[in-house]
């Protein structure tokens, strides 16, 4: 899997709430200024040369559907965040947030229990 654009991963955040559509579908949930529709496909089939969409053909019309969903995004793109900026470690990202969004006790407290939930799931 790679990384996706900004753009790339505008139409995917579309795609994974629609399920599927045509281009004019994607065009219409994006905010103003649209961009061309030709952008849009373009986008589009850049995105299935990447493996992120498929498509039914209906003659000349293709109806895309994203083929990896948005957990499976998520999850390869907190790894990296994790491996390029936090040596692989969890901790060190906590920390960071922490330190950062000036964190208190309490709000520690509710990750940490909401680690420790989902992974008990």
């Amino acid at each position: 899997m790679r990384e996706l654009t900004r753009a790339e991963e505008q139409i995917m955040q579309i795609l994974w709430d629609i399920e599927k559509g045509f281009v004019k579908d994607i065009l219409e949930k994006m905010s103003e200024p649209k961009p061309a529709y030709n952008t849009v496909s373009t986008i589009v089939r850049i995105l299935e040369r990447k493996g992120f969409v498929s498509h039914k053909a209906y003659g000349k019309s293709h109806e895309y559907f994203p083929i990896v969903s948005k957990d499976e995004y998520r999850s390869f793109t907190i790894k990296n965040l994790l491996t390029g900026y936090f040596s692989g470690s969890f901790s060190k990202l906590a920390s960071f947030f922490a330190k950062d969004k000036n964190l208190d006790i309490k709000e520690l407290e509710k990750i940490m229990n909401e680690v420790k939930e989902e992974t008990k799931k």
